[in-house]
């Protein structure tokens, strides 16, 4: 299968490339930039230029695979609701001329289940979730499979982890190594689900091969660990004190991070380990921090 990966050299998306071309795919990789083109030449890939705000660029890329995997995503926290709307622009404007081709077209989305219980795949999408800037893209992949596209939904958790990894976990560390104590909100209780970006990645593979049109998934490796003991192995790794935050003061110590350190969300994978016999096999986060990586400085 000649597959479209757009985000291709991220965190995420350079281990679905990895996994692609080992299981003997090809991989046209969208790049916005030299460095990108350059990396995705040394790992294998073909290059296709462009970036998630050039449509037509999208399309062409479409046009030339034989299946997609879209994790493109511009992270910008400050207006997430203006990212939301260029992935639903993108995933459109690729959907467009799937229509009627039967190719798997494989969406990332968050966790877009109500907090404070376990969320499952057959959870429709929150427009309330924390991911819910994701919302809109959800409910437009999962349409498209009424016209003739294999789509589905793949949901990542709060954290994908492993080496290299430059989302939550390592913005608590940051935060911790600044103020010298590793902070919760209140007890710690709320709990995060996490997967390895590797288990992710091979997701992403098995989707691609074989999901079935509108189905969402979960790469769910740890279905939710009480962040008091990622902060106490933060606390750990830094040699620094654990200490609780008041909820109010939340945003006081962690910024915007401070809504981040406050959920509870959980989630099982348990129907999509049968659907599609996948299951995690790579360290989950706890051992995965303790084994030192996170805390070597660059």
């Amino acid at each position: 299968m000649r597959v479209f990966v757009t985000g291709a050299t991220g965190f995420v998306g350079s281990a679905v490339t990895r996994e692609l071309l080992d299981a003997g795919h090809e991989v046209l990789g969208l790049a916005r930039s030299d460095r990108s083109a350059q990396a995705l030449k040394a790992a294998g890939a073909e290059v296709h230029r462009g970036d998630l705000t050039d449509l037509d660029s999208l399309q062409r890329g479409a046009e030339a695979a034989d299946g997609i995997a879209h994790l493109a995503f511009i992270h910008d926290f400050t207006n997430l609701g203006a990212s939301g709307e260029a992935d639903l622009r993108a995933i459109e404007a690729i959907g467009g001329v799937l229509e009627g081709t039967g190719k798997p077209f494989v969406v990332t989305s968050g966790l877009l289940t109500a907090p404070g219980r376990v969320g499952t795949e057959e959870d429709p999408a929150d427009p309330d979730s924390p991911a819910k800037h994701r919302h809109a893209s959800e409910v437009a992949t999962l349409a498209l499979a009424e016209r003739g596209v294999r789509s589905s939904v793949l949901r990542l958790p709060p954290s994908v982890h492993g080496e290299g990894d430059y989302g939550f976990v390592p913005m608590f560390i940051d935060f911790a190594r600044e103020k010298g104590v590793s902070a919760m909100v209140g007890d710690g209780s709320n709990r995060w689900a996490a997967v390895h970006r590797f288990d992710a990645a091979r997701l992403f593979r098995l989707a691609l091969e074989e999901a079935p049109a509108g189905v969402r998934l979960h790469a769910i490796g740890d279905e939710g660990i009480p962040f008091r003991e990622i902060a106490g192995t933060i606390g750990r790794g830094l040699d620094v004190p654990v200490m609780s935050v008041a909820p109010e003061e939340a945003t006081d110590h962690f910024g915007w991070l401070g809504r981040f350190a406050a959920i509870d969300m959980r989630a099982s994978a348990a129907l999509t380990r049968k659907l599609l016999g996948w299951a995690p096999e790579h360290p989950a986060l706890l051992p995965d921090l303790e084994a030192g990586h996170y805390f070597k400085k660059a």
